[in-house]
């Protein structure tokens, strides 16, 4: 039990460590008028009225002068388009643009994307999602940020306010996976492919670089398009940059259980590359280091064997210091048992569709 422990704690340590390479936006940032480029805040919206208000409020709050603003609905089937439309009438750097018929081939959010960028007139693309919500200096932070890590992509995980029980126990794990499982330094120092990680709610090109590797074209079937833009990004030798949003970035990701479900059935699986030997080694791994240490706490309370906690306890330090780096609310690092477990039953089933061909849903879409 003494070596278990020990190895939680070099866990633990790795991902203090490893945290230190994520970098936070830069912030009183102030740009000379001289030095201005045009940025275009590209947003794709599919049935996205619950989150309109909030979103276009958020953007017209941006304190950055020269910035173009520009919706896609794309084919919504409830108010969305209406309300784009009320909401952004008095401002004139704001466009609302319908979008085409899904192509074959392409995934929705891809394709959407694809148009915005056609769209684009700014040395700086900044793809967000319609359920995000940024702080006023949002686009001078991260230009600032760019140019002082020379980065192509800058892209990041925001902070994740939750409100389902099911959001709780799996959204903020989203940030745990990365600092755990990502060697950040080399993510961020290097331009090796294999070595990313990327999250479509948030994700700033230079217009140059998007437009080297082929925009969102060259990922129309993609799934996990934020992940493969990225290693397209450093396939063409440019860097990305990982960084800490939490401050400055807020995404209210899913309204529902079902909608957490069927987010994460989506991308699980697909995001290992389809691989079952990736797969089962995942399942193994989280069910000996974050199921077993709570069956041993268990087992340490009604034997008095107090040291079969020990195992426990610093696994749910490890995840209490990754919540607090992320901002996520106080106490919730308490679900990681559950969290590890709710994982592995999502990426079984994640696998089992995939492999059946039964395909995945997502805003009344199927994909496969």
């Amino acid at each position: 039990m003494v070596y278990y422990a020990l190895i939680h704690l070099i866990f633990l340590i790795w991902t203090v460590i490893n945290s230190m390479f994520m970098p936070k936006l830069k912030q009183n940032v102030q740009l000379s008028n001289s030095v201005i480029s045009l940025v275009s805040v590209l947003i794709p919206l599919r049935n996205e009225e619950r989150n309109i208000k909030r979103l276009v409020k958020s953007l017209t709050s941006m304190t950055y002068q020269k910035v173009e603003v520009i919706f896609l609905d794309d084919q919504s089937t409830d108010n969305t388009y209406k309300l784009l439309m009320e909401l952004t009438k008095e401002y004139k750097n704001f466009k609302v643009i319908k979008g085409a018929p899904l192509a074959n081939g392409w995934v929705g959010k891809v394709h959407a994307c694809k148009q915005l960028g056609e769209h684009a007139k700014g040395e700086y693309l900044l793809f967000l999602d319609a359920d995000v919500e940024v702080c006023p200096t949002i686009i001078e932070k991260t230009i600032s940020t760019m140019d002082v890590y020379d980065a192509g992509l800058l892209t990041g995980f925001p902070k994740f306010p939750s409100s389902t029980l099911l959001s709780k126990i799996l959204v903020p794990m989203q940030h745990y996976i990365v600092f755990f499982h990502l060697p950040i330094f080399i993510a961020n120092r290097t331009t090796i492919p294999s070595f990313t990680a990327a999250h479509g709610a948030f994700m700033c090109f230079r217009k140059e670089v998007y437009n080297k590797i082929g925009g969102h074209s060259s990922v129309a079937a993609s799934i996990v398009e934020d992940v493969h833009l990225a290693r397209h990004v450093k396939q063409k030798g440019y860097r990305v940059l990982l960084a800490n949003l939490t401050e400055d970035v807020s995404c209210y990701m899913y309204e529902t259980n079902k909608e957490v479900w069927n987010g994460f059935s989506k991308n699980i699986f697909v995001g290992l590359g389809r691989s079952i030997p990736l797969a089962s080694t995942i399942i193994i791994f989280y069910s000996i280091f974050f199921v077993m240490p709570f069956i041993f706490a268990i087992l340490g309370i009604i034997t008095n064997e107090l040291l079969y906690l020990l195992p426990y306890m610093i696994m749910l330090l490890h995840r209490a210091i990754v919540d607090w780096k992320t901002q996520q609310r106080n106490l919730q690092f308490l679900w990681m048992p559950v969290s590890a477990m709710v994982i592995i039953i999502l990426l079984i089933y994640s696998a089992i569709l995939s492999v059946q061909k039964k395909g995945y849903r997502w805003k009344g879409r199927s994909y496969t």
